[in-house]
């Protein structure tokens, strides 16, 4: 084979490579049939806007917060739930309202300052459950591709909006049922596990 050949066959399957992705690419950013209109997701609960019919809680959830804790800008998180899983961690429900008058900008705070965290964008991932009596922190839960396993992408919450969002941690022990939950720029609240 002369050198020529070679360089052309490399080319060649460049190109290949190259025209293999831009088709998978576009393929995978088709409209999906929803006739142009935009199917993102929506930072409001329905029927949570401006005084609206509550949204009945969901099992394992009280009707009742279990904490109420303020943050800056008019915000507040209602801790709805805290549950024990068979799987070893404990996932914390909540609600997060805008009860100022104008759009809450999240603070980069409420992510955390760790390296892996910081890198998948916004997130809850700055929370934390502290186990007073075991003295021991909580921190939320990574996947294997280092994504905190907690609502993401929340970048700002209009004016009397309700957002939901979720944080997993590792449980603590069985004999652990009250420990204190930590959310940067907010108020800490002490809530109860269940399960």
């Amino acid at each position: 084979m002369s050198m020529w050949f070679t360089a052309g066959a490399r080319r060649g399957i460049a190109a290949t490579a190259v025209a293999v992705g831009l088709t998978v690419g576009v393929a995978g950013c088709g409209g999906g049939g929803s006739g142009g209109k935009k199917s993102g997701t929506s930072a409001s609960v329905p029927g949570h806007r401006h005084g609206g019919s509550a949204v009945s809680p969901q099992e394992g959830e009280s009707a009742e917060p279990l904490a109420e804790l303020r943050g800056p800008d008019g915000l507040t998180l209602k801790i709805t739930s805290a549950r024990r899983d068979s799987g070893g961690f404990v996932t914390v429900n909540a609600l997060l309202k805008n009860d100022g008058g104008k759009d809450a900008v999240l603070s980069s705070q409420l992510t955390g300052n760790e390296t892996e965290i910081m890198r998948n964008g916004q997130s809850f991932g700055g929370a934390t459950l502290v186990d007073v009596k075991g003295r021991k922190r909580y921190y939320v839960l990574r996947d294997t591709d280092g994504r905190p396993l907690t609502t993401t992408g929340v970048q700002t919450v209009k004016s009397g909006d309700t957002v939901p969002v979720f944080m997993q941690f590792p449980a603590p022990p069985a004999s652990t049922s009250a420990v204190s939950f930590q959310l940067p720029t907010f108020s800490s609240a002490t809530i109860q596990i269940s399960g």
